[in-house]
């Protein structure tokens, strides 16, 4: 049987100290449609807090010019200045059965680095990987950055 699970991962170098830009995921989740607004037309809170540990969110956004909506229950840790969005519902689940994006933010002397990576398991073995998610992600990350520079 094939392996249907799989990661993709990607560094993207920042300009934007590691801190700053994680408290844009941490408690500014809401500023998103305006800082990439090419990438994200809204994101409401389903449940609890934009800030609290394990708050379900619905993202509205647009991937290679088409409107998704994707579902997610968020985890942070504070520690390690990282975030997991655990995916509940969506249009991703029309390709894959689980669908997580992730970023943990690594402090440099100048700026920082943001790890990217999507974890993923596939209907059957020739469904695609979500390249074109990772590529979004990475876009959303840039224009973050030059958010967090501009503020």
């Amino acid at each position: 049987m094939a392996n249907l699970r799989g990661k993709l991962e990607a560094e993207v170098e920042l300009k934007a100290p590691a801190d700053k830009f994680f408290k844009v995921w941490r408690s500014e989740t809401h500023k998103l449609s305006t800082i990439t607004s090419k990438n994200i037309q809204g994101v409401k809170v389903h449940e609890g807090d934009w800030d609290q540990h394990g708050a379900i969110k619905i993202w509205n956004y647009t991937v290679d010019g088409k409107s998704e909506v994707f579902k997610e229950k968020v985890e942070f840790d504070d520690d390690n200045m990282s975030f997991t969005l655990h995916g509940t519902e969506g249009h991703v689940f029309d390709a894959w059965k689980v669908f997580k994006p992730a970023c943990k933010l690594v402090p440099k002397e100048q700026g920082s680095v943001a790890k990217l990576s999507i974890e993923y398991e596939k209907y059957k073995a020739s469904d695609p990987k979500p390249d074109k998610y990772m590529a979004f992600f990475i876009d959303m990350t840039k224009d973050i950055d030059a958010h967090v520079l501009s503020a």
